[in-house]
């Protein structure tokens, strides 16, 4: 091994761990997003992510939900409890049907394989990335494999635009989403479905923001920032009554 090599293998150790670090502290922030796109008459939001005890105005507002909603927020909060546990058959499944969706032409040697970098995990066993977010974080990978595929897969296989040489990982940036997403939310989607379509909606986003800040590896969390205060104004706008408004939503294909 040369000089060079033992060089740019040090420097990526040293950029990983500087991901890790940065990405947690960034996305602790990200909580006050969804704060600030409260304020004012958005009224709908509060219907479609119920948030107690939420600021406005100096006063503190309640959105009452139906039964119906009740309940709904009660099932996705139960899924944010759920760890990812690579020993369940159902969790496995899942784990095989996001590698069917992601290369449905490429065959799977196991669930511990090298083949799992190819989408963007950190080694070969997928599961060592989950502890950080859950089983919810693989349920939103394979959400929007199944209903977004073309978006998916452009996503992945990072089709548009001038990539940089150190491009990110594709599912470790899947699971900051979904941390992002449940900070900003404190996870009280009373609609499940539709933190999903957000969860979607907030991946577009930043990969158009890591195209136009011809962003490279060490960008992320610049990128990611700046794809936090992208969603909060569209949040904001006083004609979006439903996350299909979002102008961001014209950017998911089927």
């Amino acid at each position: 091994v040369d000089e060079d090599e033992i060089y740019w293998r040090h420097r990526k150790g040293d950029e990983e761990l500087e991901w890790s670090h940065n990405s947690t502290h960034l996305i602790t922030q990200l909580t006050q997003c969804f704060t600030n796109a409260m304020v004012g008459s958005r009224s709908w939001i509060g219907g479609l992510f119920h948030r107690t005890n939420t600021k406005r105005n100096d006063k503190f507002v309640d959105y009452p939900l139906s039964p119906v909603e009740e309940e709904r927020l009660q099932r996705l909060q139960e899924r944010l409890q759920v760890p990812y546990d690579e020993t369940r058959p159902d969790h496995q499944e899942s784990l095989r049907a996001l590698w069917h969706c992601s290369f449905p032409n490429v065959s799977l040697s196991g669930l511990i394989s090298d083949q799992w970098k190819d989408m963007g995990w950190q080694g070969p066993n997928p599961s060592t990335d989950f502890r950080g977010c859950g089983f919810i974080s693989l349920e939103n990978l394979l959400y929007f494999a199944r209903k977004y595929p073309a978006s998916f897969h452009r996503l992945m296989l990072k089709k548009d635009g001038k990539r940089a040489t150190w491009e990110y990982p594709f599912a470790v940036a899947g699971i900051n989403i979904s941390f992002m997403l449940i900070q900003m939310l404190d996870l009280c989607s009373e609609d499940e479905e539709a933190f999903d379509i957000l969860y979607c909606i907030a991946f577009e986003m930043m990969d158009a923001q890591w195209l136009a800040m011809h962003a490279s590896y060490m960008n992320f969390n610049e990128v990611l920032q700046t794809t936090r205060m992208q969603l909060e104004r569209e949040l904001s706008l006083e004609d979006i009554n439903k996350l299909q408004d979002l102008p961001a939503y014209n950017l998911l294909y089927k």
